[in-house]
């Protein structure tokens, strides 16, 4: 990677650029040295790339909005592609409303009820992928599950599934400025959008299921019937491709660090603590962004009306005033308060779910697997808004 020129607040550095998704640490370690907050000046927006600032922009959505656009397009300014999310893409009170709705569907006692079933799936999974031997761990292992898990929780049928892995990728790749990925996906937009909204009406979700009960708040009145179906949408944008990616980057970080993947083996019991760790070592969701609604600052800089400015979550995940050793996988330490899963009032309200699917797949495999060796090279996703693997060839050693 090419050295980033910094000059007072102003930095070159290329979040977008693809050579960036194979190793941005060394980057993200000179931005943290150079200030609390600077001028991207290829993309034209701010970066925030220490872990105080970036947990202090969190918390302050007055100053900081999410209604301006998850990714770097301006919704002040411009149109976005589709309706905007009515949960990650929305101030209080909107937000407050339609949060308290998904929080409530997404409690601890309804994940102890999915968890059973995600173990068992998850232990089939993995005895099949076991038996063969070698595997693609993204294709056959990262995608399959969550697409044979998730789904089911949310009331969608099998009819068009792989809908989901191309919608979600739309919403991710279109975080970033437009590239022939983006184009690429947006020519399948009329069809998988019509297909993402005929999912997300009540009449084909299953009773019960977490879509159905968004209904249901519509029908006592928590939310409008406008609102329901966008509230169904948002599981679909936010749920299923970060948690592919995250499960897909743990596998990664663990085959490459093979003395953690040894303690995992020896203690399937740390499964969520290891999936916590690589969060904050090798974040799947690097960044997310937020606009200012108005002049204000951040740690001393101004900053003008309707500026992006973007939380560079996986830097401060490896900030050295935060953590000790903090370039270094540990899946022993103590990680709670990384920020992969945001903070504040838009903290992610799924991260229990995707907590919940990875332990049950990393758990499996511990279970299973003394290690794991690389085939053949990883591929990584043309994606704007993810750090994520298309394709991850490996070898397992059976206990």
């Amino acid at each position: 990677m090419a050295a980033i020129v910094l000059d007072d607040v102003n930095s070159d550095f290329d979040p977008f650029d693809a050579r960036t998704r194979i190793d941005p640490y060394p980057a993200y370690a000179r931005l943290r040295a150079a200030g609390p907050v600077l001028r991207l000046t290829k993309p034209g927006i701010w970066a925030v790339p220490r872990c105080d600032e970036v947990k202090a922009v969190f918390a302050d959505h007055v100053n900081f909005s999410n209604a301006g656009g998850a990714g770097i397009a301006n919704h002040f300014k411009n149109k976005p592609w589709r309706q905007p999310s009515i949960i990650l893409e929305a101030d209080p009170p909107l937000h407050t409303r339609t949060r308290k709705v998904l929080a409530r569907i997404m409690s601890p006692g309804a994940m102890r009820r999915l968890e059973d079933q995600f173990k068992a799936k998850a232990a089939t999974l993995v005895d099949g992928l076991v038996a063969k031997g070698s595997f693609d761990a993204i294709r056959e292992l990262a995608e399959v599950f969550p697409l044979s898990v998730f789904p089911d929780a949310l009331g969608i049928d099998f009819d068009g599934r792989e809908n989901l892995l191309t919608y979600g990728a739309m919403v991710f790749a279109g975080f970033g400025p437009e590239n022939d990925y983006f184009r690429n996906l947006m020519a399948r937009a009329p069809t998988v959008l019509q297909w993402v909204t005929a999912k997300c009406q009540r009449e084909a979700l299953s009773p019960g299921s977490f879509g159905a009960q968004v209904y249901e708040a519509a029908d006592t009145g928590e939310i409008t019937q406008d609102e329901a179906p966008l509230l169904v949408r948002s599981f679909l944008s936010a749920g299923l491709d970060t948690t592919i990616s995250g499960i897909g980057m743990a596998l990664y970080n663990l085959a490459r660090h093979p003395r953690q993947w040894a303690i995992l083996a020896a203690d399937p019991s740390l499964s969520r603590a290891a999936f916590d760790e690589t969060l904050r070592f090798d974040s799947s969701a690097p960044y997310v962004f937020r606009t200012t609604p108005h002049e204000t600052e951040i740690a001393g800089v101004r900053i003008g009306q309707h500026e992006k400015i973007l939380l560079l979550l996986a830097s401060a995940n490896r900030d050295e005033t935060r953590w000790e050793r903090p370039d270094e996988l540990d899946i022993t330490r103590r990680v709670s308060g990384h920020l992969a899963f945001g903070t504040g009032i838009h903290g992610c309200v799924g991260q229990m779910v995707a907590r919940l699917e990875a332990e049950a797949v990393l758990s499996a495999l511990a279970t299973r697997v003394a290690s794991i060796e690389f085939t053949g090279d990883v591929a990584y996703r043309d994606s704007s808004g993810l750090r994520a693997l298309s394709s991850m060839p490996v070898r397992v050693v059976p206990k």
